[in-house]
């Protein structure tokens, strides 16, 4: 069995004092920047531990931390939240936890179903994926025994803890991308209010607008999806207005790659006469022959902070509460030309 280390140990290595240790290992003052880096780069080099983290590793318990989709977001594509659980189920094993995934139907979200997993109570904690509705939401909130926590969406009603992307900014990123390849004549592709992630993408993508002098166009909001139908059935068409802009902002790329053969459909080449923008990064291979100028969504990120909070919320830690929001980058690929 390894020797636990001390600071009296850390001390030795770098002559001096564990007076001087025990300050620079827990933040007080007495300790100059360079020391105190020196303490606590041997802290680490040694694998010493505090007390009570010491204590913590050892009592920590290994918690089930069970995972609800709606099913309608698991379509016979690969889907993006498929990828976003992969890495939540990831970081939960790396984290001594495991996760139990269920998904639920639109049956037992119109008839307000309880979750087996809550019923038989078999997890800790629960994280909810894609958004809800929110007589659903608030069915949950009032019936469940474990904490809970949102991914990829937020409740606009209550206060809540929710790990979601920087759409807002997001989006305002790729608008302004296609300001400066020459775009002034910007549509926006996704309904508005079906989801919090849209709404606030476009609102990233009017503030682009405002701040280049550009009014926001009714006719150039184009929706994506039908209310009753999820856009990945194949036989939902894409409606172009009648007057053409020059560039699309799309609300995720499988609404963009949609745009794209309708685009061809009609006649248009991209980005020769249109260019497009997406978000996420995410597209089932062989959707679309082009890349997909887009925003990448941090989904390790996203999944690191969701497992975090939760272990801190069932085990009773304190932490941040609220929204965290988790910034990605612009990735730059083949569908987006310059104005001429």
């Amino acid at each position: 069995m390894a020797k636990e280390v001390k600071m009296a140990d850390i001390a030795e290595k770098l002559n001096v004092s564990v007076v001087t240790v025990s300050k620079a290992l827990s933040g007080q003052k007495g300790v100059g920047p360079g020391l105190r880096e020196k303490i606590h780069a041997m802290a680490r080099e040694m694998g010493y531990q505090a007390p009570s983290q010491a204590k913590n590793v050892k009592e920590r318990e290994s918690y089930n931390i069970g995972i609800l989709i709606s099913d309608k977001y698991l379509d016979k594509y690969a889907s993006f939240y498929w990828q976003l659980y992969q890495e939540v189920a990831t970081r939960a094993v790396q984290c001594q936890c495991f996760t139990l995934l269920e998904l639920l139907s639109h049956e037992g979200e119109q008839e307000q179903q309880m979750p087996r997993l809550l019923e038989e109570q078999k997890i800790d904690g629960m994280i909810i994926i894609g958004l809800v509705n929110e007589k659903y939401l608030t069915f949950l909130e009032e019936k469940s025994e474990v904490p809970m926590l949102y991914l990829d969406f937020y409740d606009k009603r209550q206060q809540c803890d929710a790990v979601i992307t920087d759409n807002y900014y997001g989006m305002y990123k790729m608008t302004n991308y296609l300001f400066d390849m020459g775009h002034t004549r910007i549509a926006y592709v996704g309904n508005l209010l079906s989801t919090s992630s849209i709404t606030d993408r476009f609102f990233g993508y009017s503030k682009s607008l405002l701040e280049h002098g550009q009014n926001v166009r009714p006719d150039w909001i184009i929706n994506d999806r039908d209310e009753e139908e999820e856009m990945s059935k194949e036989q939902y068409v894409i409606t172009l207005p009648k007057e053409m802009p020059t560039a699309f902002a799309c609300n995720c790329d499988l609404a963009a790659s949609k745009l794209i053969k309708r685009l061809r459909q009609e006649g248009y080449r991209v980005p020769e006469d249109v260019s497009v923008v997406g978000f996420d990064n995410y597209l089932f291979p062989g959707l679309c022959d082009i890349g997909i100028t887009t925003y990448e969504v941090d989904t390790k990120e996203m999944a690191r902070k969701s497992i975090k909070n939760m272990i801190h919320k069932i085990s009773g830690d304190s932490y941040k509460r609220g929204i965290s929001i988790v910034e990605g980058h612009p990735v730059y690929k083949e569908s987006v030309g310059v104005v001429r």
